[in-house]
């Protein structure tokens, strides 16, 4: 599915308008979406920077509702429910930038030559342990295949090299991120 600017447009003012009322202790902001798109069932994740740092993060990781609920619904919880961070205060509103991504399906893979960093986002599962990352982490932090791997174990509460056990379940997908990151 590819975004048309518009409906990026779109997405991004529903997760400032949503944000800014919820700091400004108002009901979530009626929201009318004639994009069929938009009412499309799609995981996504909302990411908030303070200044370059992380400042929450949190999403779907599967299709459950449709996607501008969904990111609606995420900018509130990385807002005020990332369990890494004190809930927003209003004056860090300002110093905020945003960046949404829209994740196509997960696939299984059992060859991890299929990944490309850069293009696919991680999902590790083992037991009750899982750890998400997205594409651009990878780029950000300039890791090569294996320490994306890594991270992503370790983000799992995983040891760094369980990705190498049968029992691990390794999960690509891509991700349509966009925002006004810096």
């Amino acid at each position: 599915m590819e975004l048309t600017e518009k409906e990026k447009e779109v997405l991004l003012d529903i997760v400032k308008k949503t944000i800014a009322g919820r700091l400004n202790n108002k009901n979530l902001p009626k929201i009318s979406v004639d994009s069929e798109t938009l009412q499309e069932k799609r995981g996504a994740f909302v990411t908030l920077k303070k200044r370059g740092h992380l400042r929450g993060c949190i999403g779907y990781i599967k299709a459950v509702k449709p996607l501008w609920e969904t990111v609606q619904e995420m900018a509130v919880a990385a807002a005020f429910h990332d369990p890494r961070f004190p809930s927003l205060k209003p004056e860090e509103f300002k110093d905020l930038s945003l960046e949404i991504s829209v994740l196509s399906p997960l696939q299984r893979i059992d060859d991890i030559n299929v990944i490309e960093v850069g293009k696919h986002g991680l999902y590790i599962v083992r037991g009750y342990n899982s750890g998400l990352l997205l594409p651009q982490v990878a780029i950000e932090y300039g890791w090569d295949r294996e320490t994306f791997l890594k991270e992503t174990c370790y983000k799992a509460g995983l040891p760094p090299q369980a990705w190498m056990d049968k029992e691990t379940e390794i999960y690509i997908f891509s991700a349509d991120y966009f925002g006004d990151m810096d």
